[in-house]
């Protein structure tokens, strides 16, 4: 039995910025509409798709910026275009991504991200070792008591460490 192979080429579609020595070597470039449509893609990837912590978001907006400028009539080689995308996607990287990340998904202003060190009242008698369901910033928690000394209630105690819903507490 014979192996029945099939190849296909994709139609290229000649640009008239360039030679026609160039379209007998078998390349083309990137149509305006093709950068756009990257674009498009890739900020959509970002925002319905994936969290890639906004790296999508600038490689689209790049591919974007490519496409407008060929639109607008900047003719540059299929290798100028793919440097120009990449060399706008480092810069807006470096200079831009950190800052909008921190803006959107940043911290709340006030709010500490570890809750160690916090001072919080006591409503309840806590033993050392024991433990009491407790409220604290809207949510109820655990308390656990892991100093020597007991904790008094309406007393103040300090937070050792918060191990996922747990509080560990001992007397201020």
């Amino acid at each position: 039995m014979g192996i029945l192979r099939m190849s296909f080429k994709l139609p290229l579609i000649q640009d008239s910025r360039y030679s026609d020595e160039i379209w007998k070597l078998g390349r083309m470039t990137m149509t305006w509409w093709s950068w756009m449509v990257l674009g498009v893609v890739l900020l959509g990837m970002e925002l319905f798709a994936i969290d890639a912590q906004f790296y999508l978001v600038f490689l689209g907006i790049s591919a974007a910026l490519v496409g407008l400028a060929s639109l607008l009539g900047i003719a540059m080689p299929e290798w100028a275009q793919w440097l120009a995308f990449a060399t706008l996607s480092l810069i807006s990287f470096f200079t831009f991504r950190k800052s909008l990340y921190q803006k959107i998904h940043g911290a709340t202003a006030g709010f500490r991200e570890s809750l160690s060190g916090e001072s919080i009242k006591i409503n309840q008698d806590l033993a050392a070792g024991a433990e009491a369901r407790i409220e604290y910033r809207g949510t109820n928690w655990t308390a656990r008591n892991v100093g020597g000394e007991s904790i008094a209630s309406g007393s103040r105690a300090v937070v050792v460490k918060a191990d996922g819903l747990t509080l560990h507490l001992k007397a201020e």
